[in-house]
């Protein structure tokens, strides 16, 4: 509901929930790193609980709340809190992943469970993996999950510019 109230006050924008493969292609902004920025993480670059590091790394800082956007640097593609803060819901549930190459899969679409991608600053710093996915019931809701929307412009407007992913935003829920 609150996205198509969005939507209706900005003639000429789709506004949606990112797919799955949206999501994991728009968090690791062309890296192939568990992190966008690398390969482990610390409380200095995301918002999770720094008692439970990754692969081997120091504690640090656990904040105990969700921060405001931008508190982080962003990865290349300007994105910010890619990585922990809350939990984002994604537009599909969870599909099986097999050997196979898929371009722009999509997982059962419903009343199945939806994904939800980015770990948040209850979880460990593993769960923050740009990889790492959960499914939840569409009507789930709880203190660290919240979304990230696209909006991309349905104007066929000359010269009209658009960025790989759209413009993806971020509410807490």
């Amino acid at each position: 509901a609150f996205l198509q109230r969005v939507e209706e006050m900005l003639p000429g924008v789709e506004v949606r929930l990112p797919s799955e493969a949206e999501w994991e292609y728009a968090c690791r902004a062309g890296s192939d790193t568990p992190f966008h920025f690398g390969e482990t993480i610390s409380p200095d670059q995301a918002n999770y609980n720094g008692d439970h590091p990754y692969a081997g790394g120091e504690k640090g800082l656990y904040r105990g709340k969700t921060v405001p956007v931008k508190s982080f640097a962003p990865n290349a593609w300007g994105l910010y809190e890619m990585h922990g803060n809350v939990w984002e819901w994604c537009a599909d549930g969870l599909r099986e992943y097999d050997s196979e190459m898929h371009e722009d899969p999509r997982g059962p679409e419903g009343d199945a469970p939806r994904v939800v991608r980015g770990g948040s600053w209850f979880d460990d710093a593993g769960s923050l993996r740009s990889a790492c996915r959960d499914g939840w019931p569409r009507d789930f809701r709880l203190h660290d999950l919240g979304f990230r929307f696209s909006l991309r412009s349905t104007s066929q407007a000359a010269n009209a510019e658009r960025s790989p992913v759209g413009a993806l935003l971020t509410r807490e829920a």
